[in-house]
């Protein structure tokens, strides 16, 4: 049995189930802005995030088709994680999003890591 397409009361709510939440934004920019990463590096951009967390948030997004997986046959196994073409069509948003922080910090006084 099919099961039924999910209902949204907006378009905003469909965008937000695939790509909201404290850490996917911020996994789907870093893949943006820097390309294929490898797990322990996407930890090193973002070190307030769990490896069981990390993992969760990769394979939803995987599932939602915006993250693709390679897995390497090698000992230790290498895997990379980036964006899928799907992925990529969020370029826009993820440009806006970060537009709207660089102004939000300068008004607030706030402060941005450098880039590693």
């Amino acid at each position: 049995m099919k099961a039924k397409p999910k209902m949204y009361n907006c378009p905003v709510e469909a965008a937000l189930d695939v790509m909201g939440g404290k850490w996917k934004p911020l996994i789907l920019w870093w893949l943006h802005s820097k390309g294929t990463q490898r797990f322990g590096e996407l930890r090193k951009l973002m070190p307030a995030i769990t490896e069981k967390m990390l993992s969760h948030q990769l394979r939803e997004m995987e599932r939602d088709g915006i993250v693709s997986r390679t897995v390497y046959p090698e000992v230790p196994p290498k895997v990379e994680y980036r964006l899928t073409e799907y992925g990529r069509s969020l370029k826009r948003s993820l440009n806006a999003l970060c537009d709207w922080g660089v102004a939000h910090v300068a008004r607030t006084g706030a402060q941005i890591r450098p880039y590693r």
